[in-house]
């Protein structure tokens, strides 16, 4: 997540990376550089030597760290380009907005992507904000999930927070790391969480995304993790490597803790609390026989300001500006007509909005206008799959040219760039449909897996494919960590929800009636995350004589309904419509994130949920806390949706 900058709680503002593009676009006069280093890709306005130094940084750190833990996997599954402007107000235009308002103290920040991972900062000194410090702090999250199975909200954040101060010094021969935060210490001085609550912090916890409440959680997690390394002289070093691996491992919190530390939370909570009351703090000090520089290693090439504004443009269509992204590629291309880069990006933006004709000739010109980038590739043949789903996001049967030229485009992308793992998912979705082999789509996805083991939504798809093989102690081993992974969405978590019920459900029958009983048809595998945008494929796996039930929720009133409509009138609100007898009942959520989904139907388990009519309409047993007020607006609190079949009921009362 995202490094909050004082004095505000910038979580926030780095969550909602959304830009403001002024009316005029760049000057003729600015002049764009690139530059290529041994393991990043900046462009930038700045002055070329600034772009290079900014290069310089990134590289250093990455360094330090590949020294620090040389065990540890440093490889991006996906390319990082870097944005350097020339000042604070060539930046302005693309940093954070808050409240619609430009955030003008962001000194830089990082916008992951499936694809592409954006940095962007000024060379422009601006007080004493460090523009390093976000960028460090997001490069350490990197690093660490590519390392560590869902790690602790804590550990993650605190261990980014305190290589976020990553210094070089004394012509780049001196290294310190674990600097104070200043505001951190004054914070905790201040106010001070139960430890316990620290380490139970999820994801999804008030404390976590609650804006007067996630400054104490980002400091005291930095110190925490900096206790761990350097207080006690560095006794607890070890504990914390211990800790770590406990829960990489699958470990309860409470156990790993217990185990690791030797110690209970409240033993912890008063060694932390008399640390953060320091008036000194310990650091790392490195001395290098000689200066850390990579300046040979790195190439420059001019940029031109279409292909500059193309880069632009895709930096906004990653921040889903569409808009503004929309315009500057249209320039991009009016000064580059055959700019394959700015293509693609054109082609991305018409799937998002629903425009795939369009956006299958632009990606088709884009692959015919370069052959050697693998994106356009791979970003071509998911336009045909988004086109052959259509609005519906079900997928029942592929035509059989679409489904071969994807699999020429996804098998050119991978010859290209081995290492991204979108391809090999996309690649194996079009196999298990096609049903052109179980036994390909699981080799794909093992190496999916191997290339990014922490993504979901492979072990999702690759948990259908065992179900399909009636292995269900596979699916469950794969399952199980994604129905309690704090790492993971909504929507993920409630599809392997979802999916270890259905398991439940077969095993019962089983059991009941024999194997016999349960009968599999069809070629659909299971929903397609990431590139497909959790489209959901068509299960026939069905269940024979028998009446399945569903246990009884406990926090609301339940009853059983048709989900008609689902409102969206603005804000963070959604209206859920549920046609219950001869009246509607409207519940009222505060977002979709803070609704528990469950679905005991195949072809729903892993579906999007849009705004507007439902077509068809859905059955469902809806949870809710009912309205007490005079004359309520809604007729109450929406908690949980279950979708079920018409012979799905709930389980007798006690």
């Amino acid at each position: 997540m995202k490094r909050p900058a004082p004095p505000l709680a910038a979580a926030l503002l780095l969550l909602c990376l959304f830009f403001a593009l002024p009316a005029q676009t760049a000057t003729a006069k600015d002049v764009w550089t690139s530059v290529r280093s041994k393991n990043f890709f900046l462009i930038g306005n700045a002055a070329e030597k600034d772009v290079r130094q900014v290069a310089t940084r990134l590289e250093q750190f990455r360094y330090v760290f590949s020294q620090l833990f040389p065990k540890a996997n440093l490889a991006s599954p996906v390319a990082t380009t870097v944005v350097v402007f020339k000042s604070d107000a060539a930046y302005t235009p693309f940093k954070p907005l808050y409240n619609g308002k430009t955030s003008k103290w962001v000194a830089g920040y990082f916008q992951p992507g499936d694809d592409v991972n954006y940095i962007t900062l000024t060379s422009e000194k601006h007080g004493e904000d460090n523009p390093y410090a976000t960028i460090f702090h997001e490069y350490a999250h990197l690093i660490v999930n590519n390392n560590i199975g869902d790690p602790p909200v804590w550990f993650n954040e605190g261990l980014a927070e305190y290589y976020s101060t990553f210094e070089v010094s004394d012509g780049d021969k001196k290294i310190t790391l674990g600097i104070p935060v200043r505001n951190h210490v004054y914070l905790l001085r201040e106010r001070f969480m139960p430890l316990e609550d620290l380490l139970r912090v999820t994801h999804g916890s008030p404390a976590y995304n609650e804006s007067d409440k996630n400054g104490v959680f980002y400091a005291e997690s930095w110190a925490l993790v900096h206790y761990l390394l350097q207080g006690n002289k560095g006794q607890r070093v070890a504990q914390l490597g211990r800790f770590s691996s406990l829960v990489a491992a699958g470990k309860p919190v409470e156990e790993s803790f217990q185990q690791a530390f030797q110690t209970d939370f409240k033993t912890m909570e008063r060694e932390l609390r008399a640390y953060v009351k320091n008036s000194t703090y310990q650091v790392q000090v490195f001395d290098l026989p000689k200066p850390l520089v990579f300046d040979a290693e790195m190439t420059t090439t001019p940029l031109s300001e279409g292909e500059a504004q193309g880069h632009l443009g895709d930096l906004l269509l990653h921040t889903n500006r569409l808009d503004d992204a929309e315009a500057r590629l249209k320039q991009a291309l009016a000064l580059a007509p055959d700019s394959a880069q700015a293509h693609a990006s054109l082609g991305m933006l018409r799937v998002r909005q629903g425009k795939f004709d369009e956006a299958a000739a632009e990606l088709k010109r884009a692959v015919e206008g370069n052959s050697q980038n693998y994106l356009a590739h791979y970003y071509y043949a998911d336009a045909i799959f988004r086109k052959t789903v259509g609005e519906g996001r079900v997928v029942t049967s592929f035509p059989a040219e679409d489904a071969r030229v994807m699999r020429a485009e996804l098998r050119r992308a991978i010859e290209l760039n081995p290492s991204f793992a979108q391809s090999y998912y996309q690649l194996a979705f079009v196999s298990l449909e096609t049903g052109e082999g179980l036994d390909e789509a699981t080799r794909l996805l093992a190496q999916a897996r191997r290339l990014e083991p922490n993504r979901h939504a492979y072990a999702l798809l690759l948990a259908q494919i065992h179900m399909r093989r009636q292995e269900y102690a596979a699916a469950r081993q794969l399952l199980e960590p994604v129905s309690r992974s704090a790492t993971a969405e909504t929507h993920e978590r409630g599809e392997a929800q979802s999916m270890l019920a259905t398991i439940q459900m077969i095993e019962d029958q089983i059991a009941k009636h024999g194997k016999d009983s349960v009968v599999f048809g069809g070629a659909g595998g299971g929903a397609a995350g990431g590139g497909a945008g959790g489209v959901q494929t068509a299960v026939t796996t069905t269940v024979e004589n028998m009446k399945p039930t569903i246990k009884r929720r406990t926090n609301g009133e339940q009853v059983r309904g048709a989900l008609t409509r689902i409102d969206c009138p603005g804000g963070s609100v959604v209206v859920f419509n549920v046609r219950v007898g001869d009246r509607t009942l409207r519940l009222r959520a505060a977002s979709f994130e803070r609704v528990e989904f469950m679905s005991y139907v195949p072809t729903m388990a892993g579906a999007a949920l849009e705004c507007g009519l439902r077509k068809p309409e859905n059955l469902v047993y809806v949870t809710f806390r009912r309205a007490t007020e005079p004359k309520p607006k809604f007729d109450g609190e929406l908690l949980a949706v279950d979708f079920v079949t018409p012979d799905i009921e709930l389980e007798p009362e006690p």
